[in-house]
């Protein structure tokens, strides 16, 4: 496995003339309150480690995680949150793909760690489609990699944070920054089927959680985990050989 950030220069420039196709994956998280059982750096932890387990056979390389998303509406309450507006997220990530391509990169995907930088990654991609058309750029969502997964994801909310599945995964790859006996007292139900409107985390969790993350285990964690590194893979492998349907 590759990573950017423990290469030289000339190192890097040589993968990616020897490896045209390799695929510049970039981990996108968050730095947020998720309940009093989670890290608040669950999302970037997340996306990092999803990142270097799909490069890790090869074909990929990981570029240093961006720690901190689109969490406005966390708000402050909670305490943990470090937010940027959507807008910088779009800029932030915009600019880290413009400078790896002055290094050889030409495949990019964005490895999304959190549900709230999904609008301003699309956003980046649009602007990057647009000014770089020799650029192939993509957001993997671990959430959203198979039906199958999805399915787990939604278990126990449709506008899910800090649940089952998540604290799940984070049992799997970080046991030790778990807290189990705040997660059996954290659960929270999902209160926003039917809204018109959209509102901050304080006007729809008492305690920052969304979901049942009581119900979380090591094994349902490890075969999650299983699940989404070898849907990733697959990703990774069809990017290295894509091309658009019309030339």
């Amino acid at each position: 496995m590759h990573r950017w950030a423990e290469l030289t220069g000339p190192a890097l420039r040589a993968l990616f003339a020897d490896d045209p196709a390799c695929v510049a994956l970039i981990p996108v998280g968050a730095t947020e309150q998720h309940g009093p059982h989670l890290p608040v750096g669950t999302d970037t932890i997340l996306a990092t480690a999803i990142s270097d387990a799909a490069a890790a056979r090869g074909g990929a390389i990981v570029l240093p995680p961006v720690p901190v998303g689109a969490s406005w509406w966390h708000g402050t309450e909670l305490g943990g949150t470090l937010a940027l507006a959507g807008e910088r997220v779009a800029e932030l990530v915009v600019e880290h793909v413009r400078w790896a391509a002055h290094t050889g990169v030409r495949r990019v995907l964005f490895v999304n760690g959190h549900v709230g930088n999904t609008a301003p990654l699309w956003v980046a991609c649009d602007r990057l489609r647009f000014e770089h058309p020799d650029l192939r750029v993509g957001v993997l969502e671990w959430w959203r990699l198979t039906p199958a997964i999805t399915a787990e994801v939604t278990v126990d909310a449709e506008d899910w944070h800090a649940h089952r599945a998540e604290t799940a995964l984070m049992l799997a790859i970080a046991p030790e920054l778990v807290d189990l006996t705040e997660a059996k007292a954290a659960d929270d139900p999902d209160r926003t089927a039917g809204l018109v409107f959209r509102y901050a985390v304080g006007q729809v969790s008492h305690t920052g959680v969304t979901g049942r993350p009581s119900e979380a285990t090591v094994e349902l964690g490890e075969r999650l985990w299983a699940d989404v590194v070898a849907a990733a893979r697959e990703v990774v492998a069809r990017a290295r050989v894509e091309r658009p349907p019309l030339r």
